[in-house]
């Protein structure tokens, strides 16, 4: 069984003895309930990651001890962007989740027309804020060291024509007239992969898309609910190209 990990702001310590964050020490002694002499791992998001073991627990206080650098996971030699049209707060927490567990770099959730929900600020705020967690929980249980970069909320259109001059191998998830992913050539260094909302997306937004270089791309003879086709699309990339390679 492999130690419980909990996320810790950088710089990770250089000394002996560390104290963890309070939502992590109240999740380690609290929940977890571990004691004295348990092992441990932090991470701080950026790749590294310590091995230690709890010294003290007092109160709300959990101090570590015996911290050594432990092998860090590799990340996918493969970058992936995932642009995903926002859909219902149920299912863009499950995607941030799983598209954590399967080594996505970045996740850009985009306002498309038919896209159910619609943040602006304050709660396009709170929002990027709750995927930034959910993300760090993805990484304390699949033992990923690095946290995907959250973005807030853009609007499709302004976003794809930004991308225009990018350098990555940029694709769209369409159903009917699209090209299998396995056709496609090996991507040099990152793959941009859009996914439209519940509704689709409409034909405008398909039209631009493809005007500023997405690749339509089909998966299968079936359409995929949003939330399927982007755990579905990534880990197929993955397969191809990536990790699972």
């Amino acid at each position: 069984m492999s130690a419980p990990r909990f996320y810790c702001p950088p710089p990770l310590p250089l000394s002996t003895n560390y104290e963890l964050p309070a939502a992590a020490a109240h999740h380690a002694s609290r929940v977890l309930r571990l004691r004295v002499g348990d092992a441990v791992q932090i991470f701080d998001g950026i790749g590294n990651a310590l091995d230690a073991t709890i010294n003290e627990i007092k109160g709300k206080r959990v101090i570590l001890g015996n911290l050594q650098t432990c092998m860090t996971q590799p990340e996918s030699g493969l970058r992936i962007v995932l642009a995903q049209a926002m859909c219902s707060s149920d299912k863009m927490d499950w995607i941030v989740q799983k598209a954590t567990e399967l080594g996505v770099s970045e996740i850009l959730p985009v306002q498309a027309q038919r896209s159910v929900a619609k943040l602006i600020g304050t709660r396009a705020e709170k929002r990027t804020e709750h995927w930034r967690s959910v993300a760090i929980s993805a990484c304390e249980q699949c033992g990923r060291n690095t946290l995907p970069l959250i973005h807030a909320p853009q609007e499709l259109d302004a976003w794809m024509v930004a991308m225009r001059a990018t350098k990555s191998s940029k694709y769209i998830l369409l159903p009917g007239g699209a090209t299998q992913l396995r056709a496609q050539a090996k991507p040099e260094t990152s793959v941009t992969l859009v996914i439209g909302p519940e509704g689709g997306f409409t034909p405008d937004e398909s039209n631009v898309a493809q005007q500023m270089g997405f690749v339509p791309i089909l998966l299968g003879p079936r359409v995929l609910r949003t939330e399927t086709a982007a755990i579905a699309a990534v880990s197929a990339i993955q397969t191809l190209w990536g990790d699972f390679a």
